[in-house]
């Protein structure tokens, strides 16, 4: 049984796997894409439950990932990831609708857990 579908935003391919292998065997269905465009092109064509995204992205920027899926769709989960973090940009991501911010480098029990409680908080 799925627990969720799951896209991954993020142009380090290392991160996409890594949350791939800490997602996967949990029963969830991860998609991958590489930037925001090609991620925001994706929720186009298919209903996500959770979108992790990155901040730092060549194109498109994490934020406006996140401003674009909370207006086109508010019901998934938005998970900002970052190497990058600062209290405003956390602030920030928060008052503009995210759910969780995880700082890189995470373990794959912090994602799990990330998503997991975004999951719990869609079935509210």
């Amino acid at each position: 049984m799925v627990k969720g579908k799951v896209l991954v935003i993020d142009d380090e391919e290392i991160v996409r796997i890594s949350c791939s292998r800490a997602l996967r065997p949990e029963g969830f269905d991860v998609q991958l894409a590489r930037n925001g465009v090609e991620g925001l092109g994706m929720l186009g064509k298919d209903r996500f439950d959770v979108v992790l995204t990155d901040l730092k992205m060549p194109d498109m920027d994490g934020i406006e990932v996140l401003k674009q899926v909370k207006e086109g769709w508010p019901e998934a989960e938005v998970i900002v990831i970052t190497g990058y973090q600062t209290v405003d940009t956390a602030v920030k991501s928060i008052k503009l609708g995210a759910f969780d911010y995880v700082e890189k480098p995470f373990t794959p029990d912090k994602i799990l857990a990330a998503v997991t409680a975004a999951m719990e908080h869609k079935k509210k």
